[in-house]
């Protein structure tokens, strides 16, 4: 079966790619809705979920030892039963009365859980295909990430809305919506085992310590990179703005109208949140590399920057206009969602094309993301006390103000890897075989936007 799988990816690339976004939105968006629908504060929710994201950019530190051991379709079996679990027991902590601080911690291990297996399915992706394949479904990558973001944030707050509005109370409205994720995760660790092809071995590292030794060279030749500090100074600033935004606007929707929220429905904010933002985000993310990759990176990044920031003036409006029409929101989110999105394509091009060039090209690229992942937390971190402190209208024009960095880092960033550069970091030829320019942008803008 695995050799037949092998040759038809359609059994296993969209679903493996729906699995690794199911977890991921489960833990940044829908913990945070759960938590705010159970009447905790917005400092509360931050403090407690944003600091999760931590794992996903630790990845690189321990992704080379999973080589060490069994397979990589081992570790994604392995994981997603291991989700399954953890999903369910979050299920049941919501019947404790500590059950914040319990399902807190299962954050954790549910962030590290979807994170290996995050690795382990890109391994398994990378070496059970050829490079044509891999370009024709990397588009199909981002599509189904985004497909289990809709799955958590408005399929499992939809039943959990829809629970509520036939009588139940919220914690049972949340225990019955988590446990539907975990048997849909459960689900796809079967289906995964019976047709997902193991990926080749390769050469499995002589160690640990040889492991170390190649993790530390890789580190040294990263700091040596050219205008390598003016590189990291744009990772850090670039999204510093929307980093305020990312977990605090959706507990803007839900908040009530007496403490300066949108006062949306689960059943509004699955809809607004889910379907509508997650959509926008696919669409944005398209358009933005298509952009990008038409003018150039060079040319587009300072657009792109002011693209990804001007938008949060919609959450400005939304805070100070009082009453709002349910279609008046759906449209200032979705500009703003569009914007990000579209926007998020700079960073993500950038790490690629001037970052991640040279001998450690993909493990460069990993410490990249992960730096920018990074630096996300401390502001995820503080946007919930800050919001509680200012409140929605005055927190929203410290984000705009906070936006301006952003600006700036785009129109400073250093390249020192000029576009037509025929040397080793030079990108791959159509005669190459690999993916066209623009295609490997535009997945993992979409896939993350």
């Amino acid at each position: 079966m695995s050799g037949v799988a092998t040759r038809r990816p359609a059994w296993w690339v969209p679903t493996a790619y729906l699995a690794e976004g199911i977890p991921f939105a489960m833990v940044i968006w829908v913990a945070g809705t759960a938590f705010k629908d159970l009447g905790h504060s917005d400092g509360e929710i931050t403090l407690a979920t944003a600091s999760v994201g931590i794992a996903w950019s630790l990845k690189p530190f321990w992704a080379a030892f999973l080589d060490m051991a069994r397979t990589k379709k081992f570790f994604v079996i392995a994981m997603e039963f291991l989700l399954a679990a953890l999903l369910a027991g979050c299920a049941a902590a919501f019947a404790l009365p500590s059950y914040f601080r319990v399902i807190s911690l299962a954050l954790w291990a549910l962030a590290f859980a979807s994170a290996t297996q995050d690795i382990c399915v890109d391994g398994v992706y990378i070496t059970s295909l050829d490079k044509k394949q891999q370009a024709s479904w990397i588009g199909v990558q981002g599509m189904c990430w985004n497909g289990g973001r809709i799955f958590a944030t408005a399929a499992v707050v939809g039943i959990a809305g829809a629970l509520k509005n036939h009588g139940h109370d919220a914690k049972s409205a949340w225990m019955i919506a988590l446990g539907a994720s975990a048997f849909v995760m459960a689900c796809l660790g079967v289906y995964h085992q019976l047709v997902m092809p193991t990926g080749s071995i390769g050469a499995r590292p002589e160690s640990a310590a040889a492991v170390v030794r190649t993790f530390l060279d890789s580190g040294k030749a990263f700091l040596q990179k050219k205008s390598i500090l003016g590189m990291l100074v744009f990772v850090f600033l670039y999204r510093t703005g929307e980093g305020f935004l990312l977990v605090e606007a959706p507990l803007f929707l839900q908040a009530p109208a007496k403490a300066g929220g949108l006062g949306l429905t689960l059943a509004q904010k699955a809809l607004i949140d889910g379907t509508i933002s997650t959509s926008i985000s696919i669409v944005g993310g398209l358009l933005g590399a298509a952009f990008a990759a038409r003018w150039g990176l060079k040319k587009t990044l300072l657009p792109l920057a002011l693209c990804m920031n001007i938008p949060h003036l919609c959450y400005i409006v939304l805070s100070h206009a009082g009453a709002v029409s349910l279609t008046s929101i759906e449209v200032l989110v979705a500009v703003e969602k569009f914007g990000y999105s579209f926007g998020f394509v700079g960073n993500m091009l950038y790490m690629m094309q001037q970052i991640a060039p040279g001998k450690y090209k993909m493990t460069h690229y990993a410490f990249a993301t992960a730096l920018m992942n990074l630096v996300l937390v401390p502001t995820q971190m503080a946007s919930g006390p800050l919001a509680d402190h200012f409140g929605y209208k005055k927190f929203f024009v410290f984000v705009l103000v906070a936006s301006i960095p952003s600006v700036i880092a785009a129109w400073a960033a250093p390249f020192p890897n000029p576009p037509d550069d025929e040397g080793e970091d030079a990108p791959p030829r159509a005669d190459r075989a690999e993916p066209p320019a623009g295609e490997p942008a535009r997945a993992e803008a979409v896939r993350h936007a």
